[in-house]
C-alpha cells in the first residue's frame, strides 16, 4: 500500500469515527433530555403540589422555593452551578457538560410544568408515582454519563478525603434535608418524602442495572467440560474455560465462566448439582453486559 492509499484509508477511518462519535453524542443528549423531563414531571406534577420533597439539591430547592416564593427551576439551576465546576475539575469535561445540559433542561422543564395541575391529590400515590418518575429520570441520566443533583458530585469528592462511602455521605445530607423539611412542611410530609425517596432510589437501580439483572457465574469442578456442555445445551449460554491454580494444593483447575440472567440462576444451580454436587459455584450481580456473545442462543 503506497502513501496515497494509506492517507485515503486513514481519512475514511477518521470520518467513520467522527460519525460514530456524533451518533453517540446525539444518543447521549437525547436520553439525558428524556431523563431530565421525567424528573421534572415527577417533581412538579406529583411531589411539589403535595408538599413532598426529594433529597439532595432538589430537596433544598423545593424548601427554598416554598419559603421564598421564587420559582423552583431557578433554585435547581443556581444551586447546582458550584457542583458543575467541581465536576468539571475533578471528574471530567464530558461528565460536567452532560450534567449542565441535564440540569438546564430540568430547570426549564420544571418552570414550564409548575402551572400544570397535579395528577393526584392522594399523598401515597403522589409519593409512589412521583418517586418512580423521578428515579427513572435520574437513572437514565446517570446511565448516559451525567447527573441531575450536585450532592452526588460533592459526595464523590468528599469520599476521597473522609472514611465514609458515597452512599453514607449522601444519606447524611438527606437526613438533614428531610429534618429541615419536617419543620417547614410538617413531619407527616417529611415521612412521605422519605417514602418517595426510597421508591426513587429503587427505581434508579432498576434503570441503571436493567430489568434482566445479569449475573456472572464462576464454577470450579473436575467435570468442567460436562458442566460447560450442559450449560450450552440446556441454557443456550456460551461459556469460557479459564485456567486457575489451587493455592493450597497447587493443582491446576479449570474455571467455567458464564453470564446468565436472574431467571436462569436456579436452573444453572440445578445443572451443576446434577453433574457434580461438590462443585464450587459463585454467582454475582453485573450492572451491564456489552459485546461478546451474551445474546442467548436458541435451544433445540
Amino acid at each position: 500500500m503506497n502513501e496515497e492509499q494509506l492517507a485515503v484509508q486513514q481519512s475514511v477511518i477518521r470520518r467513520q469515527h467522527q460519525k460514530l462519535s456524533m451518533k453517540r453524542l446525539l444518543k447521549r443528549g437525547l436520553f439525558i433530555f428524556i431523563g431530565a423531563i421525567l424528573m421534572a414531571i415527577g417533581i412538579e406534577i406529583f411531589l411539589v403540589p403535595n408538599l413532598i420533597m426529594d433529597g439532595g439539591i432538589v430537596g433544598i430547592s423545593i424548601i427554598l422555593s416554598s419559603l421564598t416564593g421564587i420559582k423552583l427551576g431557578l433554585f435547581l439551576f443556581l444551586l447546582n452551578i458550584p457542583f458543575f465546576f467541581l465536576g468539571y475539575k475533578q471528574i471530567g469535561k464530558t461528565f460536567a457538560l452532560s450534567t449542565v445540559f441535564g440540569i438546564t433542561i430540568l430547570s426549564v422543564a420544571a418552570t414550564f410544568l409548575h402551572p400544570v395541575a397535579a395528577f393526584t391529590s392522594d399523598i401515597i400515590l403522589a409519593a409512589v408515582f412521583g418517586g418512580i418518575a423521578l428515579g427513572a429520570g435520574v437513572g437514565i441520566v446517570i446511565r448516559y454519563g451525567g447527573s441531575l443533583d450536585g450532592t452526588e458530585i460533592l459526595a464523590i469528592l468528599l469520599n476521597k478525603r473522609f472514611p465514609f462511602s458515597v452512599g453514607e455521605i449522601v444519606m447524611f445530607f438527606n437526613i438533614f434535608i428531610f429534618a429541615w423539611g419536617g419543620f417547614v412542611f410538617g413531619w407527616d410530609r417529611a415521612m412521605y418524602s422519605v417514602l418517595a425517596y426510597f421508591v426513587a432510589f429503587k427505581t434508579i437501580d432498576v434503570v441503571i442495572q436493567g430489568l434482566d439483572e445479569s449475573k456472572s457465574a464462576w464454577i470450579i469442578s473436575d467435570q468442567y467440560q460436562e458442566i460447560g456442555e450442559a450449560i450450552i445445551a440446556r441454557l443456550g449460554r456460551g461459556v469460557t474455560y479459564l485456567t486457575g491454580e489451587g493455592a493450597y494444593t497447587g493443582d491446576e483447575k479449570k474455571v467455567i465462566f458464564c453470564v446468565i440472567n436472574r431467571l436462569e440462576e436456579a436452573k444453572l444451580k440445578s445443572i451443576v448439582e446434577d453433574i457434580d454436587e461438590g462443585a464450587f459455584l459463585a454467582v454475582a450481580d453485573i450492572a451491564e453486559v456489552r459485546g461478546g456473545r451474551f445474546k442467548k442462543r436458541d435451544i433445540h
